[in-house]
């Protein structure tokens, strides 16, 4: 009896860690995203170098490909100035495909100046570099029959 008891509770125990592991995972995942949508809206370069791989790449709603940094940092930067407007990311799943590596979907809205809605998907690779979480992939998506 004292055995299982043991036993139940270190099974206890292990769930507890695993599940506080996994929300502590997720909130860097969420508060990566967040950082990404501030990024974006304020053009901040610096914030940008950090919460993306130096290989990132970027398929946007056109079919344009961005590969590295440098070339999705120049397109994001051209696109949140001609796109310009309010842009949300909510956070629809979060898989972890791998301790270090997760798969991020979500809606993505931008809204326009002119009151407009412009409703996509985007898809977010998150790689983890050492302590930190980081994005190494985009892939922004119009739901079938949407207008550009």
């Amino acid at each position: 009896m004292k055995n299982t008891c043991l036993l139940i509770l270190a099974l206890c125990l292990t769930s507890s860690v695993l599940s506080g592991q996994q929300a502590v995972k997720e909130q860097a995942i969420r508060t990566l995203i967040d950082e990404y949508a501030q990024a974006r809206e304020t053009k901040d370069t610096v914030l940008l170098r950090k919460i993306l791989t130096n290989e990132i790449d970027q398929l946007v709603s056109s079919g344009v490909w961005r590969k590295g940094f440098s070339e999705s940092k120049k397109g994001m930067l051209q696109s949140s100035t001609q796109n310009r407007g309010s842009r949300t990311l909510t956070i629809e799943s979060i898989r972890f495909l791998h301790q270090t590596v997760a798969l991020v979907d979500c809606r993505y809205t931008i809204q326009r100046p002119n009151g407009s809605t412009r409703k996509m998907w985007s898809s977010f690779t998150m790689q983890k570099e050492g302590n930190q979480w980081k994005i190494a992939a985009i892939r922004n998506m119009l739901p079938a029959g949407s207008p550009k």
